[in-house]
């Protein structure tokens, strides 16, 4: 029972603990809440006076930059007022600038009409002269001109005449000294040795036993040795010498090389001399290798092909009238060069040109046609430049002129050729070649004269149009040619040229 009422006593103190608990929070509450309320009301009324604050300086910023709004616009309204003023005024210049031109204009145009005027009445009156200066003279206006052009020149035509030669005798006279100069020059700065060869080679013996061995038995192995050369092999009762003849130096290099491995050797028979000849073979394309390497270092000529050096050194071992083609090649591209030089144009195209304007000459032998033909199939097929071709194959004036360089090295071709040492024929083989082709031409029939030239390299023939047409030209041509292969010994080839020309003369009088 005890414990019941203990029980009832705390639930009743509980339940008014929590009563009174609730009323002082709500006391606590409401007083908080006015606290709030104050400060939110203090906030607000801050916020007014802020607002206000700040839309007082709007109002005042506006109204300032109003008025300096009104003040821009009166500025710019009294510049416009300037403008438009101005440009009236230039306006009113200009109209009175129009009405003066207008003005002037009408008065040109009035002295245009005054001078048609002044014009025409000239016209008829220099008419009028001239009919009573015809009627007066009993002379057309033709024939009176006529008749003052011969009278001038019946009476000045001696002096004109001493004029026009002293004019073109000082002109010769200027340009002949320039040239020789030049080529003096160019000579000077090329002094070239120039090595003279023939078609036969010698090679020495150590005794006479060894004769009797390059022949061998029955003549095997002297014919064999000719077989691979293609060389002739002469022994003969010259001591301790055996000649090797052939119109091809490398094929005579050859030979002459083999023979000397297998001297040197001692073992001679068909086997030994079949691996001497292509050790030979290897061991002079060798040397053509490093000839064409060697000249195009001395030239100063880069950029060529491999396979075009190698052709250029095939022409250590080619002749021309006993000058080595090599030699020659540089010694023109030097020359070139130099005259090139002088005279200010592409010493580029000259030098190379000069080097390559022979290398047909390393195929000659092989393919037909003429040197000149050949190399500039050999060029255009290795690329090189237009410009270097054309001025190559002019040099023995088979083609025309087409650039400077190309008359440059016609020349320079001729100085190299031509000077005192430079090839091997005598002055009496050489006129009686010469000699000897001239009759060939002539001994036809229908041939009026025939010129030898180019060294003997070409045979010009002028036949009688009356006699001879355009047909039965081919067919000198190519008889000539027969004949001159059948009667003459001569290096290279020579060109046959049959010229028929007809003319026709008549005088004006």
């Amino acid at each position: 029972m005890n414990q019941f009422i203990l029980l009832s006593v705390g639930i009743v103190a509980l339940a008014m603990g929590a009563i009174l608990g609730y009323y002082a929070r709500q006391s606590i509450a409401k007083r908080n809440y006015r606290t709030i309320e104050a400060k939110i009301g203090k906030k607000i009324s801050k916020a007014q006076q802020e607002s206000e604050q700040i839309l007082s300086d709007a109002k005042q910023r506006a109204s300032q930059i109003i008025e300096e709004a009104k003040k821009e616009e009166d500025r710019r309204r009294q510049e416009l007022f300037k403008t438009e003023r101005l440009l009236l005024k230039r306006g009113n210049i200009l109209e009175k600038k129009i009405s003066d031109f207008e003005k002037k204009e009408r008065e040109f145009q009035q002295k245009v009409i005054k001078l048609r005027g002044i014009k025409e009445n000239l016209e008829s009156l220099r008419t009028e002269a001239l009919e009573n200066l015809e009627r007066i003279s009993k002379l057309s206006k033709e024939e009176a001109r006529k008749e003052l052009l011969n009278n001038l020149e019946k009476e000045y035509q001696k002096e004109i005449l001493e004029k026009i030669k002293k004019l073109e005798l000082e002109g010769w006279e200027r340009f002949e000294r320039k040239a020789k100069e030049l080529l003096a020059l160019a000579i000077q700065k090329t002094a070239i040795s120039q090595a003279q060869e023939i078609t036969t080679t010698t090679c020495p013996l150590p005794s006479e036993d060894i004769k009797g061995r390059i022949i061998g038995k029955e003549g095997r192995n002297i014919r064999t040795l000719e077989k691979l050369t293609g060389v002739e092999i002469v022994v003969d009762e010259t001591p301790e010498v055996v000649t090797i003849s052939g119109f091809d130096p490398i094929r005579r290099q050859i030979a002459k090389t083999a023979l000397e491995k297998l001297i040197r050797d001692g073992r001679i028979q068909p086997a030994r001399i079949e691996e001497m000849v292509e050790r030979a073979k290897a061991e002079i394309n060798f040397q053509i290798k490093e000839a064409g390497e060697a000249a195009v270092y001395e030239v100063g000529v880069v950029g060529l092909d491999p396979k075009l050096v190698q052709l250029l050194g095939r022409l250590k071992f080619r002749t021309s009238y006993g000058q080595n083609v090599l030699l020659h090649s540089i010694e023109v591209s030097h020359l070139a060069e130099v005259l090139a030089s002088e005279l200010g144009i592409d010493t580029k195209i000259a030098k190379k040109a000069g080097l390559l304007h022979d290398i047909g000459k390393a195929l000659d032998h092989q393919v037909e046609g003429s040197h000149v033909d050949i190399g500039i199939k050999i060029l255009e097929k290795f690329g090189l430049e237009k410009e270097v071709i054309d001025a190559m194959k002019s040099h023995h004036e088979e083609y025309p002129y087409q650039s400077l360089e190309a008359i440059v090295v016609q020349t320079a071709d001729a100085i190299s050729g031509a000077r005192p040492g430079a090839r091997k024929d005598t002055l009496e083989n050489y006129l009686k070649r010469l000699e000897d082709l001239e009759n060939i031409a002539t001994s036809f029939s229908g041939v009026e004269k025939a010129y030898a030239i180019q060294a003997g390299r070409e045979i010009r023939v002028f036949v009688k149009p009356e006699e001879i047409d355009d047909l039965a030209c081919h067919k000198l041509a190519k008889e000539i040619a027969n004949k001159i292969q059948e009667e003459l010994k001569y290096p290279g080839e020579i060109k046959v040229n049959v010229i028929r020309e007809s003319r026709v003369v008549e005088y004006a009088k």
